[in-house]
């Protein structure tokens, strides 16, 4: 992730928690997503919970997809 979409991500953060608690809350997982940060090898979100494989792959969706429409 270039700096400059790393400002825009961080730009909308709340966003984007609200958005991968919702696609949780969808799977039924008791997973959520408190904090976000942006570092230079990428993001890192911080759960309330160890997350499982089926969780992550649906927060990697979520930051796929907004990644997509922030191109």
């Amino acid at each position: 992730m270039n700096n400059e979409v790393a400002k825009r991500y961080l730009k909308d953060i709340s966003i984007h928690i609200i958005n991968i608690n919702c696609a949780l809350k969808n799977i039924k997982s008791n997973v959520i997503a408190d904090f976000i940060r942006v570092d230079d090898k990428g993001i890192i979100i911080t759960t309330n919970n160890v997350a499982s494989p089926s969780d992550l792959q649906k927060i990697g969706k979520c930051i796929k997809k907004t990644h997509l429409l922030m191109m």
